[in-house]
């Protein structure tokens, strides 16, 4: 292979033009643009390198070639018979060696640019690891003490697990295929495989007793109107390609395809394979989206060019070696440096565009494509009843959750003062009365109906709850970073703790090499995106083991200071011993950080009055008592006696402690009888403290909790809840009680964003019941978000009881929730189309020079500015759509634009209002206390009169003083006038969408 291939080869991996076969994500993007990044990289820019070298005169070795073969034919035509010994033929020979060969120049200008690019790039990635020399690496430090680095410093970490245990997809019968990963090894602490081996996926082997890992006995199986495929991800030889096990994979199932799942081997052809299967098609997506794209950089462009840099004084430009005497070959070298420089940078530019667009992509805050409510019966409105009694879907729901078919009609007397309805279908009235914490959801409801509801509701976000976001976490607190910027008590957060178990369940995946590197990078990111949530008070809980505590101590460190960190609390979370191993962990780890120690306020354990009693009849009513003395020695409380009055014995403090009363306070203090000296009279001093005077009062939290329930009872409580084992190592609720009791008091919020189950919320519902009234945030991106999250939020809603699936009582309480769904960063990308309009084709087709700077610098921005951005949306706010995965299908799904745009302005909901249709109308303030109007409208029913007249009808005139700022869409003539901030007062949305959906100034 040339130098020239192994170049084009090496910049087509890295553009990913050698992943034609892929039709998602980035990889789509690439293959649309793949002739014309071709046409660059091999016709337009690899060969300026010999024009740059051509461009000095003093290296053109052809046409000094070209000179000397000229002198030589002239002097043999006038009869020289050895012209190579003529003096101007030696000279124009000695020139031509010492320039070389350009070919050769050519080729080892080839050949650095490639090793320097390929250096740096890994499956996907550009990995920032700066080369100083051979085996030692430099990081960036600036005289810190204690400085963090690991190698993805400076990238995000974007990859999420949604793939990896359970890969889903329908055929165009409604049938379901699975990919199922029952086993995933990983090697001792959780490092690359050593040697030889590096992790592949492969077709699931049983074991030839017949019996399987995690009980699976079969490579594939039919259950349902599922087939399932089964998998593993264990280390294999390097030898043996991923291509090759899928290979082996295909030829092992299609033989043992059911008739109803034939479709599979149905036809989908790449250019390269024209007999390509969808099971194929599906085999190589699968591991694809695994393997590669674990991380965006931060500042490719800048990177790289230091790199470039350094790259060329360290390892092409050898300072000794420089020939200052022989001009031609100091030029020789100066013209191989220029080459390398002006190439390397053209492919730096372009490649940061690449990478600054998927950054762009990533930071964009995502739209909302779901939002629904779920209300207590108490809640709703009476005369919305009569539409929920005959909706099916909401009752069956009912039925699924709450075994509502299971009550019964009971007669007034005993334990109930009047009837009791039963279940029935349909539905009574009588019945909804009667069971008032049935949650209705919204989502089984006409967009008609949801708007009255919450449009019932007055102060919005006050009313409400609780939000739960099923999107990625990083996406989702971007989103709502506006909204609750300052606003939190209290974040807790549950992380994957980067174990085998977490990466064998799909919890974190992490690239191969770079265990750490990639958690930290996962964690930073979010841990730092989320610090600006706490108000001054806040405070920080994160669980982690043995395996990450260190890294995040250090991590957490440089987000909120060293000395903000307060303690390392020791949770006994499991009570029995495993016997099978050497050392049994019998606990996690709960780092606490406030974001102010000198404004933190943590609130302690309450004191229990059962603890409290009055032997003695004392007439101020019940007490216990503690220690008179304390800890140091003080001058004028350590060294006076106390006499007991009954006995005259002498009271001294113990050694290294002090008396907690003065010497002349004594006397009085015993004949109040607030010094105690027993029940006999007859003990050491001790001080009686009063539960009506210290009932306020809490004891200060210790650093081991020893008697909160253990990770098996979590395990027990969620299945009793659910009726099924369906989720890997949930939280105890009286962990995150005891939690929330130490840093939350009504009306504060708490924000988890690695939810799982949603024992948070549990938590938060069930101290509201005990009257602490906190409000929650929950972000969680599994699939299990419907049936295990939310489903467990729903349950506890309803009844605080539950055993196998069923409520033991019916005790609930009245709450509303929110949730919601956001596109993904797959999403965004799968959304993408490029466009390329007539004028700018022939505006690149005429100006060579201004092709170039446009694929250098532009290309995707322009493009795919429609299609992230489309100003039609705004036309019809309530008819926009865009395609979201559901089942790795892509799925048309309408975008709620009025609670995207919500969060985008940071809005605290008063009201919504739907006066008529085509309309939609919302009022709030922003956190800085603004009054705000958002007036959506249908552009297509309601023009720019009919909305001055709707405005002049409502009673919304922009020149007033009641509202700060009106947000209207679509192009209006409304009355406008200029804030002191010098602001208009009535803004286009779709201009203020587009500012804040970029976080552009």
């Amino acid at each position: 292979m040339t130098n020239y291939i192994k170049l084009i080869n090496t910049l087509k991996e890295i553009f990913m033009l050698d992943k034609a076969e892929l039709d998602f994500g980035i990889y789509r993007i690439m293959n649309q643009k793949r002739k014309d990044i071709e046409q660059f990289l091999e016709v337009d820019l690899v060969p300026q390198v010999k024009e740059i070298l051509k461009s000095s005169q003093a290296l053109d070795a052809e046409g000094i070639k070209r000179q000397m073969d000229i002198e030589i034919e002239t002097a043999r035509k006038y009869g020289n018979s050895n012209p190579e010994e003529l003096p101007q033929v030696k000279e124009l020979k000695a020139q031509y060696l010492r320039a070389g060969d350009l070919t050769a120049i050519e080729n080892e200008v080839f050949s650095l640019l490639a090793n320097f690019f390929k250096r740096y790039f890994d499956n996907g990635d550009f990995i920032s690891m700066r080369r100083y020399k051979k085996d030692v690496y430099a990081i960036p430090y600036e005289g810190e003490e204690v400085k963090l680095h690991w190698a993805n410093a400076d990238q995000y970490y974007i990859k999420t697990s949604e793939y990896f245990k359970v890969y889903r997809f329908k055929l165009a019968n409604g049938k379901t295929v699975a990919f199922e990963l029952i086993e995933a090894s990983t090697e001792q602490n959780n490092n690359k495989t050593q040697g030889d081996k590096e992790r592949r996926f492969a077709l699931f082997s049983p074991s030839p007793t017949g019996e399987g890992r995690g009980g699976v006995k079969k490579v594939c199986e039919t259950i349902g109107d599922e087939f399932k495929i089964y998998f593993t991800y264990e280390p294999a030889d390097k030898k043996v390609t991923q291509k090759d096990l899928l290979e082996q994979a295909f030829d092992a199932v299609k033989t043992q395809i059911p008739q109803d799942f034939t479709d599979l081997l149905s036809l989908r052809p790449t250019e390269k394979d024209k007999q390509r299967s969808l099971l194929q098609k599906h085999l190589l997506d699968y591991t694809a989206r695994n393997t590669f794209d674990y991380f965006i950089h931060k500042d490719l462009g800048g990177f790289l060019t230091r790199e470039l840099d350094f790259y060329i004084k360290n390892e092409v430009l050898f300072i000794d070696d420089l020939n200052t005497r022989d001009e031609q070959e100091f030029l020789k070298q100066l013209s191989k440096i220029k080459a390398i420089k002006k190439i390397g940078e053209k492919i730096i530019t372009f490649l940061a565009q690449l990478e600054n667009f998927q950054k762009k992509l990533w930071l964009k805050k995502k739209m909302v494509v779901e939002c629904n409510y779920c209300i207590t019966l108490d809640r709703v409105p009476k005369d919305l009843y009569s539409e929920i009694i005959s909706n099916d879907a909401q009752i069956q729901e009912w039925i699924k959750l709450f075994a509502i078919d299971e009550i019964k009609t009971q007669a007034a007397g005993g334990l109930f003062p009047e009837n009791k309805v039963g279940f029935s279908n349909p539905l009574t009235l009588d019945f909804l009365n009667q069971n008032q914490f049935l949650v209705l959801d919204t989502a089984f409801f006409s967009e008609t109906f949801k708007w009255k509801l919450i449009g019932s509701i007055e102060k919005f976000d006050e009313q409400c709850n609780g939000l739960l976001i099923n999107a990625d976490n990083y996406q989702a607190l971007k989103l709502i970073e506006a909204r609750y910027k300052e606003t939190a008590k209290t974040i807790f957060i549950d992380p994957p703790y980067n174990t085998e178990n977490d990466r064998n369940t799909g919890k974190f995946i992490y690239k191969d090499g770079f265990s750490d590197s990639s958690w930290i990078s996962m964690m930073y990111d979010r841990v730092l995106n989320s610090y600006s949530f706490l108000n001054k008070n806040g405070l920080f809980f994160c669980t982690i083991d043995d395996n990450e505590l260190f890294n995040l101590k250090l991590l957490c460190d440089s987000i909120f200071n060293p000395s903000n960190f307060k303690a390392n609390i020791i949770w006994n979370s499991r009570k029995s011993k495993q016997n099978d191993i050497d050392v049994s962990l019998s606990h996690n780890y709960i780092t606490l950080y406030s974001k102010n120690k000198s404004k933190m306020e943590l609130y302690g354990q309450p004191l229990i009055e059962s603890e409290f009693e009055n032997p003695d009849n004392d007439i101020k009513g019940k007490w216990k008592v503690s220690p008179l003395d304390a800890p140091g020695v003080r001058e004028r409380t350590s060294f006076f006696p106390i006499v007991n009055p009954n006995t005259n014995e002498e009271y001294y403090p113990p050694k290294g402690r002090h008396w907690t009363v003065f010497e002349e306070d004594v006397p009085s203090l015993i004949s109040e009888g607030r010094i105690f000296f027993g029940v006999k009279g007859n003990t050491k001093p001790q001080w009686k403290r009063y539960w009506e005077e210290v009932k306020e009062d809490s004891k200060t939290i210790g650093t081991i909790w020893d008697e909160l329930d253990t990770a098996t009872n979590a395990t027990k409580e969620l299945e009793n809840i659910l009726g099924h084992k369906n989720f890997e190592t949930p939280k105890p609720s009286n962990l995150l009680e005891e939690i929330i009791q130490q840093s939350t008091k009504s009306n504060e919020l708490i924000i988890d964003y690695f939810s799982g189950s949603g024992t948070t919320a549990h938590a938060v519902i069930k101290k509201n019941r005990d009257g602490i009234l906190a409000k929650f945030i929950l972000c969680e991106m599994g699939d299990y978000f419907d049936r295990i999250t939310k489903a467990r939020v729903v349950k506890i809603i309803y009844s605080k009881d539950w055993k196998d699936g069923k409520p033991l009582s019916r005790e609930g309480i009245s709450h509303c929730f929110k949730y919601m769904r956001l596109e993904s960063y797959e999403d965004t990308l799968n959304n993408l189309a490029l466009k390329q309009t007539k004028i700018q084709e022939l505006a690149l087709e005429m100006n060579p020079t201004f092709k170039e700077g446009y694929m250098l610098n532009y290309m995707l921005d322009v493009e795919a500015k429609d299609s992230l951005l489309n100003l039609e949306w705004f036309v019809n706010p309530f008819n926009c759509h865009l395609n979201i995965t559901k089942n790795n299908e892509l799925q048309p799904t309408k975008v709620d634009l009025v609670e995207t745009f919500n969060y985008l302005i940071g809005l605290v909901v008063e009201s919504y209002a739907t006066p008529k249709e085509g309309y939609v109308v919302v009022t709030g303030k922003n956190l800085a206390g603004e009054s705000i109007l958002v007036v959506w409208r249908d552009c297509t029913q309601h023009n720019s009169t009919a909305l001055n007249q709707f405005l002049e009808k409502s009673k919304y005139n922009p020149l007033d003083s009641e509202y700060d700022r009106i947000y209207v869409n679509g192009d209006n003539n409304v009355e406008n006038l200029k804030t002191g901030d010098e602001r208009w007062k009535v803004v286009l949305i779709e201009e203020e969408f587009g500012k804040r959906m970029f976080e552009q100034n």
